[in-house]
């Protein structure tokens, strides 16, 4: 996921706040493989992004995606907090020009990705899943 259709830079600053979470208890999932693994399957769908966005749309993919991953993994203690930030990303996006569609698939791949990698996260699989659907 990126925003625009000019050359993007790579993120930069500070990098998503969480590496890892623990859900249903005490399962730990490392964040950034997971997110890594479904920008992989979002740019096999989309591999227009590459002559678009470049490399760094792929980095944007990844971070964004990492985010996405620690909010629905803390939306499990704190209820609503994934559509709070996901309404801000989603109108950023698509303010940006970037096709919501597209992150609506993203979150789809992203739960795809938990669900086969940590099969005791079906919960935090079936959050990223319906968020989706809300996008």
């Amino acid at each position: 996921m990126s925003s625009h259709g000019r050359r993007l830079r790579p993120p930069s600053g500070g990098t998503p706040p969480a590496d890892t979470a623990r859900v249903q208890g005490d399962q730990l999932l490392f964040l950034a493989p997971l997110a890594h693994e479904a920008a992989l399957r979002h740019q096999a769908e989309f591999p227009d992004e590459v002559e678009r966005y470049g490399a760094a749309g792929f980095a944007w993919c990844v971070h964004d995606l990492q985010y996405v991953l620690g909010w629905a993994a803390r939306d499990e203690a704190s209820p609503g907090l994934l559509e709070r930030e996901l309404a801000w990303l989603t109108r950023l996006l698509d303010a940006r020009g970037y096709d919501i569609r597209r992150l609506a698939r993203s979150l789809e791949l992203l739960g795809d990705v938990v669900a086969e990698r940590h099969p005791g996260a079906d919960d935090l699989a079936r959050r990223l899943r319906a968020a989706a659907n809300g996008v």
